[in-house]
């Protein structure tokens, strides 16, 4: 598997999974970049040293009605003034089964929307499964951008994963009958959403996270998958957050990898069900871990799966 632009939540559980590949350029001046994933089992020769600072942004914790607050601080950083010529698609590629983008690598600048573009599509070339998750970023582009960009690189995506926001956002899918700041979540609106974007743009695959927002503390979660043929929802998780920021990454990552067992025939991982399942328990234990990573395992999101959660003591 690879990914473009290490988006750190997804790393945990992929690298369960299999290989797992970072892409992309980080500054030259940071020694200890690399030391971070390196750690959890990445492989990162296919990261380029270039450019003169490693973007960052800043995250003030929100509490109760006081919602979170996110600043980045990552134009001209080396990621994103990076080049074609920073890039050997043929070694990158040569065998890999997935390559997974997500919409801030593109938002970030010109070149770098260029560079997703051309990824996928070499992607593509070689047989490779490609998912994205949209992620709309306002503070980083307009919806009119993203919706231009993002609608010419989705017949080069095989798996979609979003929110009902963002997919209004992105491609102009509204999910009717439902207010996740209220707490109304009505299934049906979601289905129509995924049976939309399917429709409209082609992916093979559209998961969806479900999110009510209580407040800044509370929310409850759940997902749905959609192949074109069923629609499953996994169960719903009442969480206490500890860290909000992360769980969409560590959702993506743990559906990738519930795809690819179910793939390799894992007999926990036989059915669509199963993978939904795992995907959003991944996600929603995140909701407990401070920083980016989450840092659980796969039999640990399992033993969630196959239990009340109750966060009952192991002993």
């Amino acid at each position: 598997v690879l990914t473009m632009s290490v988006r750190k939540s997804v790393v945990d559980v992929l690298v369960d999974a299999g290989a797992l590949d970072a892409v992309g350029v980080f500054s030259r001046t940071e020694s200890a970049n690399f030391s971070c994933v390196d750690e959890f089992g990445v492989n990162t020769d296919f990261i380029t040293r270039g450019g003169d600072r490693l973007g960052i942004y800043f995250l003030e914790k929100g509490a109760s009605q006081r919602g979170s607050l996110c600043i980045y601080d990552r134009k001209n950083s080396a990621f994103a003034e990076s080049s074609l010529s920073d890039y050997d698609w043929n070694k990158i590629f040569d065998e890999a089964k997935w390559f997974h983008v997500t919409g801030v690598t593109p938002a970030l600048s010109k070149k770098t929307a260029e560079l997703t573009l051309i990824a996928c599509k070499e992607a593509k070339k070689r047989g490779i499964t490609v998912s994205c998750d949209l992620n709309y970023r306002s503070k980083l582009w307009t919806k009119i951008q993203a919706r231009k960009f993002m609608t010419s690189l989705a017949p080069f995506v095989d798996v979609c994963i979003t929110n009902e926001e963002d997919a209004l956002n992105v491609f102009g899918i509204k999910t009717h009958k439902t207010d996740v700041d209220s707490g109304i979540i009505e299934k049906a609106a979601y289905i129509k959403t995924a049976e939309e974007l399917k429709k409209k743009l082609g992916f093979k695959i559209v998961a969806i996270t479900l999110r009510q927002s209580i407040n800044a503390d509370n929310n409850n979660w759940s997902a749905l998958l959609y192949d074109g043929k069923e629609v499953v929802f996994s169960r719903e998780y009442s969480i206490h957050i500890v860290e909000r920021v992360g769980s969409g990454d560590a959702f993506a990552g743990a559906l990738i990898c519930g795809l690819i067992k179910k793939n390799q025939k894992d007999d926990n991982f036989k059915t669509n069900q199963q993978v939904i399942e795992f995907a959003s328990a991944a996600g929603c234990l995140k909701h407990t871990v401070e920083g980016d990573f989450n840092q659980v395992s796969v039999d640990e999101v399992l033993r969630l799966v196959n239990s009340e959660g109750t966060g009952r003591v192991s002993r």
